[in-house]
């Protein structure tokens, strides 16, 4: 790191902190102030934090390793900007007019107390245990490389890095809230956007262009059908990405991701009003059709960089290899003083960005499904302080579990993608029975929750079992149907199947059920609104909204049709 580095990153830094101390001059009075910023975000603020939010480690490490080690099979999940677009067209509307919080609370108005409060728990217990760990761990590790820090006096770099960038994320979301949350995410992305575009230009420029990263990559084989790291769309019989599988698998886990997860839902809540929620997801929808080219293709051209070099990515002791370290080695051997200083911010701009936002939808999460439940007398400013209680716990809690990643390192991983697949399709089935069938009842709701949770917790546990047995899936001779079922199959049909089963078990308990008071869904369900609700929904969009999403999934269908 040259001074000029330094420079870039001190400016960045006073720019944060000045934004910061702006936003802790506002009042904070209660929880919508505290944990939707007021409900008076503008679209630009709520879609460059729904980016924001989104990259985090699993870009930066995640995403980018995979482009080198497997081509463009994670795309299915980065070019989802069509999904967010449900968000904002189908979903806003409910979630303005039940003016709730979070999500379990949305659940809670559709259904009953206890849907909510196990939306809640497996909400909490996942953004502890995968979010937040995995974004520090990741933190700590790209942070090691790119500086080339062992030691620094006399202690690790990685707990200096990991811990300091817990500590300074927390101490902006613990006193500012959803403000400082959605004011920050307005420097950080288009700091995130233009570091990340320099890689890509000078990745290329190295390399010897696209046709060259396409040529090189287009001959690396992924698995015996013929399919190469540029085929989107891959023979049905492949082990990890087949294609149907792939598309139903992503589109679970998409929809669960971006049209009901309290992470991404929130920053929408902040919304002034229906319409600026709505612009907000469509501008979101333009930036999350970014990440494929700003972190997967330079995920690609480190492979080929390394295939045309003979040497370029750091090595495993297996002699392979590390793909984990694309993105970092790039930014290291590639950019010069200034610019690594700028991409520098934009990796802390991604990681603190993705940080704040788990903090404050956990706190909200707290705060709002748990705390102010059992006290709902609780003074407004109190629940504000109960909510910054609640962001340190979490906090600590992040940092505690930090040895624990570090010691099992990659495999978690192996197992992150399988933990979305099985948290999604219960989680969808719920919000789809609610919103679309107004005869879905509260215990037909709750059961397709529970079958949920029940199912993917039996998957994870056969997954961690036979994996330490050392079984592979599908290799066994005279495998268990239990076995079959649970481990052998696909993840990604795995995903589908369960999304229809939750579906099958809430249509069942619903008929068997009685059916819910037409007052108590009206606005929430499609076929209750009022006249004046779909007057204002209708006031709400027009050509502008219109022509953008169409835009946009003209852009999505053409990737495809490219990468095919």
């Amino acid at each position: 790191m040259a001074l000029l580095d330094w420079v870039v990153i001190i400016l960045f830094a006073l720019a944060l902190i000045g934004i910061i101390v702006w936003v802790m001059r506002q009042k904070q009075n209660n929880a919508a102030d505290y944990f939707l910023g007021g409900k008076d975000a503008t679209w630009i603020a709520i879609g460059a934090s729904i980016f924001a939010s989104n990259i985090g480690s699993e870009h930066l490490i995640g995403l980018a390793g995979s482009g080198a080690s497997s081509g463009m099979a994670m795309a299915h999940w980065e070019i989802q900007g069509w999904m967010i677009l449900i968000l904002g067209w189908v979903f806003v509307p409910f979630y303005s007019r039940s003016m709730v919080y979070t999500m379990p609370e949305f659940l809670e108005r559709r259904f009953n107390p206890q849907s909510r409060t196990i939306l809640a728990t497996i909400s909490l217990i996942s953004y502890v245990l995968t979010k937040v760990a995995v974004t520090v761990y990741a933190g700590g590790l790209v942070f090691q490389q790119v500086f080339g820090i062992d030691k620094l006096w006399g202690i690790d770099f990685f707990w200096i890095a990991a811990v300091g960038l817990v500590l300074i994320t927390a101490l902006y979301t613990i006193f500012g809230g959803m403000k400082s949350v959605l004011y920050t995410s307005v420097l950080q992305t288009p700091i995130l956007l233009l570091g990340s575009l320099i890689i890509l230009v000078l990745g290329l420029k190295e390399l010897g262009g696209w046709e060259e990263m396409m040529r090189i990559c287009s001959s690396a084989k992924v698995n015996e059908y013929g399919d190469t790291m540029v085929n989107l769309i891959r023979d049905n019989n492949d082990a990890q990405y087949p294609w149907l599988g792939a598309l139903i698998g992503s589109a679970v886990i998409g929809f669960w991701y971006w049209c009901t997860d309290q992470f991404i839902v929130q920053r929408v809540l902040s919304g002034k009003n229906e319409k600026e929620a709505r612009r907000g997801t469509i501008f979101g929808a333009y930036l999350k059709l970014l990440p494929v080219f700003l972190f997967l293709i330079p995920g690609m051209i480190a492979f080929a960089l390394h295939q045309k070099l003979g040497s370029f990515l750091p090595m495993l002791p297996s002699g392979l290899p590390n793909s984990d370290a694309a993105f970092p080695t790039l930014v290291a051997k590639l950019l010069p003083a200034g610019i690594k200083g700028l991409i520098v911010c934009g990796i802390l701009a991604a990681l603190m960005s993705s940080l704040a936002s788990l903090f404050n939808s956990s706190a909200a999460l707290f705060t709002i499904d748990f705390y102010q439940r059992f006290k709902p007398k609780t003074d407004p400013k109190r629940l504000v302080k109960i909510g910054q209680a609640a962001t340190v716990v979490i906090v600590i809690l992040g940092i505690l579990w930090i040895p624990v990643m570090r010691s099992i390192g990659d495999v978690l991983y192996l197992y992150l993608q399988d933990v979305q697949s099985v948290l999604a399709p219960g989680i969808a089935a719920a919000f789809l029975l609610g919103i679309v069938w107004k005869r879905a009842s509260a215990q037909g709701g709750m059961w397709a929750l529970l079958t949920g949770m029940i199912i993917g917790l039996t998957r994870l546990g056969a997954k961690i079992y036979y994996s330490n047995l050392g079984v592979e899936a599908g290799a066994s001779e005279n495998p268990s149907i239990f076995q079959q079922i649970f481990y052998d199959e696909n993840w990604l049909f795995f995903c589908g199947w369960m999304l229809l089963l939750c579906l099958a078990v809430g249509f069942v308990v619903s008929m068997c059920t009685k059916a819910p008071d037409a007052s108590k869904i009206q606005g929430l369900v499609f076929g209750t609104s009022t006249p004046e609700q779909r007057l204002a929904t209708r006031h709400s969009w027009n050509a502008w909204d219109i022509v953008n999403s169409i835009i946009i999934l003209g852009i999505t269908v053409a990737f495809y049709i490219y990468f095919w």
